[in-house]
């Protein structure tokens, strides 16, 4: 399932922007595919599983040129079977919008 967040793109955010909360993260939330949680309106975090490390590995890979694309970087941990990510925006010390996109980018290449 691929969401209108996966068509966006990242935006850089303004100096003054501040971190989404409430009605705006349950909005943005909702958009996303099952599996993401949002922990204490701070971050993302979502763990995909794969039949072995090769698979792993290449969600990886497709994460990792997604967020060089939009220059808006995960947190990724790799394991056997296993990839886990956090996303935030460090800029404004919680969730942006670009959070939810980059969220709904990653699915849309598992």
């Amino acid at each position: 399932m691929t969401t209108e967040l996966a068509t966006k793109t990242c935006k850089p955010c303004a100096k003054e922007s501040t971190a989404l909360k409430g009605d705006a993260v349950k909005k943005l939330s909702r958009q996303l595919e099952d599996g993401w949680r949002v922990v204490e309106e701070h971050h993302l975090e979502k763990e995909y599983s794969f039949n072995n490390f090769r698979e792993a590995l290449d969600f990886t890979n497709r994460i990792g040129e997604i967020a060089e694309k939009e220059g808006h970087h995960p947190d990724i941990f790799l394991s056997w079977g296993k990839v886990g990510l956090k996303i935030w925006t460090h800029s404004v010390g919680g969730l942006s919008e670009n959070d939810f996109v980059l969220a709904a980018k990653a699915d849309s290449v598992k």
